[in-house]
């Protein structure tokens, strides 16, 4: 089977970090071929990690516009002889379909939903676009059920649509449970891309009601950094907070921590959450869309926006080893389910079930 994925970069993200690890094991569980389309095409960590894994990554531009209506035309070059075309992203998901009904290809296509709310769906007008664009899919994937459910509300009743969870590597995260009795000082990480989606300013606001032996580390980047750092120059916290930037060393950062804490205003189905829990760390979520399916029962959830709540929490944690310890191996079994092998044969059934019907969409 020829498998083309296209998504509009990789930059450090989440979908974008998901290709790193997806997209050699969708090539080699089943002797595929499998290629990387990049609207975006500026050399990152992740394409050239991902070009050590041997994988094809074409790019229509490295430095334009990915919302510009000519990636329609320009994509146009790109589409030829694929069995499946899978998008991911906003722009990805509008263009190949138009570009696809031009040229009149034959592929199969496929989306992923990897949020369970997204900006558009606040504007009514998006809304009959939207419908369109999500008619010309012969399938659509949702990374959680909440997801699933939050898009069929938004779009009406779909035939086309699954839900596949989001996965990743995690024997690369496992580690044995960490023994804090004697700890002197905790670290705190946060891996999120530094965006309006995600609540840093909650866990930084957290900090500074905690004692000082206690440090915050953000992994990511993204353009809410100035806003950040000023948060915590307006807290006094610049001694206590380390911004580390993007990381490819995401494994050893977390090996490192004590606490992880994903703070977020919503999530689809956060792969660093996955990454987090397998770490044999606690791991401490917003009660949001997204992460409290996946968090309720193995770690510790706190209100949206309450950065006393969450101070506590970690606090006590870290201040109770009985506790640590049961909560860090309730996170290790619940990310075990979560294993990105398990994704990757889904996709694979779901390829070879929509290749083997004979009408197409576009």
């Amino acid at each position: 089977m020829r498998i083309l994925h296209v998504i509009t970069s990789l930059h450090i993200g989440g979908a974008e970090r998901l290709m790193l690890d997806l997209l050699p094991l969708l090539r080699d569980s089943g002797k595929n071929e499998v290629e990387l389309l990049l609207f975006d095409g500026q050399r990152t960590l992740l394409t050239e990690e991902l070009k050590t894994k041997g994988i094809t990554i074409h790019s229509i531009s490295n430095r334009g516009n990915v919302y510009s209506p000519w990636m329609v035309i320009k994509l146009l070059r790109f589409l030829d002889g694929y069995d499946i075309i899978h998008t991911h992203n906003t722009p990805c998901q509008f263009y190949v379909p138009l570009s696809a009904s031009i040229k009149r290809v034959k592929s199969k296509l496929v989306t992923t939903e990897h949020s369970s709310n997204n900006r558009r769906r606040t504007k009514r007008w998006f809304r009959p676009l939207d419908k369109w664009m999500y008619s010309r899919y012969n399938a659509i994937i949702c990374i959680a059920d909440k997801a699933r459910k939050n898009l069929e509300q938004y779009i009406g009743p779909l035939t086309n649509i699954y839900t596949i969870t989001n996965g990743v590597d995690t024997k690369r995260f496992i580690n044995p449970v960490k023994d804090v009795s004697s700890n002197q000082a905790f670290v705190v990480t946060m891996v999120a891309g530094l965006r309006k989606e995600k609540d840093h300013d909650t866990l930084i606001k957290a900090m500074r009601r905690i004692p000082s032996h206690y440090r915050l580390q953000i992994v990511g980047v993204g353009e809410r950094e100035d806003e950040l750092r000023a948060l915590c120059h307006e807290l006094e916290l610049d001694n206590r907070v380390m911004f580390l930037g993007a990381r490819m060393d995401i494994p050893q950062i977390l090996e490192d921590s004590d606490v992880i804490v994903l703070s977020s205003h919503w999530e689809g189905l956060s792969l660093s959450s996955i990454e987090g829990m397998a770490s044999g760390r606690p791991f401490i979520a917003s009660d949001v869309d997204g992460l409290r399916e996946m968090v309720s029962g193995a770690g510790v959830l706190f209100p949206h926006g309450d950065d006393q709540e969450l101070a506590k929490q970690i606090q006590y944690l870290c201040e109770h080893p009985k506790e640590y310890q049961e909560v860090a191996q309730r996170c290790q079994k619940r990310a075990k389910k979560y294993d990105i092998s398990v994704m990757a044969s889904n996709y694979l059934e779901l390829y070879q079930r929509i290749t083997e019907t004979q009408c197409s969409i576009v």
